[in-house]
């Protein structure tokens, strides 16, 4: 028992240390649109604060790897083709007239974000033309700087923490509980917010946002051994169901 335990640590350490080699550049030319489903990462200005994981900014972490490993599920259960590519998807500027040929865009550390006033009016209009957006990995404090940029790009917008019983979380698989595990069980309860349509329950949901969550991370080392496989899989379900719902609404 004591050998086998040693061995399945020594195989995760071995292939955290494979993924840290892993050369990660910015620099990858996007794909042309041609109709399939796209993972679009949005890249932004940031507030003073530190740079993280391997020297990636803050709108960067997890890439490639998690929108990588995301497509090939994606694509496996769903009949939505997504691109499929090395780099997983494609990175856009928030003011890049190119996001509105998108339906969802996914913003990494909001913590950080920040926006010129061309940024914010252009994601402004891609939320009122349909636009879907997901803000992960955040935590803490965090949420000051994302609340504050969220009344900047939605004056009137409220946000309000969603429940396990809102559609989201049952436009394709059925999740029963939102107590999720954060990775590296860091403190604080994860939740879930959205802002809806004129405010009214009844309408679309514009956004989601995973606080005290980073479902990214999970994403990113599910083919590694390096996280349990059980939580691996309710990330990959809330994204699924996140794209589904976007999709749909």
């Amino acid at each position: 028992m004591v050998t086998t335990a040693f061995s399945v640590a020594a195989s995760s350490m071995v292939a955290e240390t494979q993924w840290r080699r892993e050369v990660v550049s910015l620099d990858a030319a996007n794909t042309a649109y041609d109709g399939r489903f796209t993972f679009v990462r949005l890249q932004y200005g940031m507030a003073l604060g530190r740079f993280g994981g391997r020297g990636l900014p803050p709108w960067a972490h997890d890439y490639p790897r998690a929108e990588r490993n995301f497509m090939k599920i994606l694509d496996e259960i769903t009949g939505l083709t997504p691109f499929l590519g090395p780099t997983g998807g494609n990175i856009l500027r928030l003011g890049d007239p190119e996001l509105y040929k998108y339906p969802l865009a996914y913003m990494s550390e909001p913590g950080f974000w920040t926006m010129t006033e061309e940024e914010m009016l252009t994601l402004r209009h891609y939320i009122e033309k349909g636009g879907f957006l997901i803000f992960d990995d955040f935590r803490g404090r965090h949420w000051y700087n994302f609340e504050k940029q969220i009344n900047l790009l939605l004056p009137e917008a409220s946000l309000v923490e969603l429940d396990v019983s809102h559609p989201i979380f049952h436009s394709f698989f059925e999740i029963e509980s939102l107590d999720f595990v954060q990775f590296y069980r860091r403190g604080g309860r994860p939740s879930f917010f959205g802002v809806y349509e004129d405010n009214e329950p009844t309408n679309r949901l514009l956004l989601i946002a995973n606080y005290n969550n980073d479902i990214g991370e999970f994403w990113e080392y599910s083919d590694t051994g390096f996280t349990p496989i059980e939580l691996s899989n309710e990330a990959y379900k809330l994204g699924v169901n996140y794209i589904i719902y976007s999709m749909t609404h």
